[in-house]
């Protein structure tokens, strides 16, 4: 495997976690998954934005920071690649969109003292879907509090990524996912396993799946 570390990121619904768990069998990686569920701020953050936002911020980055910094410090003999289903960064983007501009402020402060501890992947596979395309797999997962997330929820933090990786230098894979299906379709899956298997230099690198 070319890459040791690869994070999976995209908007809700995207599928970051079921093709993290794919991949990590195919190649025998460790794997990485945000335990999102752990957060007790989450279902009244989406029934009450403006009074949870701020919590459940704080809490997803604590969590990450800790599961991510206990993780890759441990060194293990049979498992040389690892898989994460979260890019530490993504706690800065939520927090653009969910928290008001001194919250903000407060909150990267934050985020710069412990974000410098962490190492980077070596290869970042970003998901991108239209936002019809994110809600109906919500609807189909069917977490109950993810079931009142708007469109123009999704629609900021679909911009805020697309920000991002424009500005960021990280080796990364752009793929459409509009029509994917990494479970019940092998070659969509063996065209990104495929992927995997060659060089990129820093910056976006867009691939089509058919």
């Amino acid at each position: 495997m070319r890459y040791q570390f690869i994070t999976i990121e995209g908007n809700i619904g995207a599928g970051k976690t079921t093709l993290a768990q794919l991949l990590s069998r195919h190649f025998k990686a460790r794997l990485i998954l945000e335990e999102f569920a752990d957060n007790p701020f989450l279902p009244k953050f989406y029934e009450q934005p403006e009074q949870y936002a701020f919590p459940v911020e704080l809490f997803f980055m604590a969590e990450r920071f800790k599961q991510l910094k206990e993780l890759l410090q441990q060194q293990d003999l049979f498992q040389q690649t690892t898989i994460s289903d979260y890019l530490f960064t993504k706690c800065l983007l939520f927090a653009k969109v969910t928290l008001p501009p001194d919250e903000f402020r407060l909150y990267q402060r934050l985020f710069d003292i412990i974000h410098q501890q962490l190492i980077q992947p070596d290869l970042l596979v970003y998901l991108h879907a239209p936002v019809d395309r994110l809600q109906a797999n919500i609807k189909t997962r069917n977490r109950s509090y993810e079931q009142s997330i708007s469109d123009d929820y999704l629609e900021r933090i679909q911009e805020t990524y697309t920000q991002y990786l424009k500005q960021q230098s990280l080796r990364t894979l752009f793929v459409d996912v509009t029509s994917a299906d990494f479970l019940n379709n092998d070659s969509h899956l063996q065209t990104l396993i495929d992927a995997l298997d060659k060089d990129y230099t820093e910056g976006i690198h867009y691939i089509h799946l058919t």
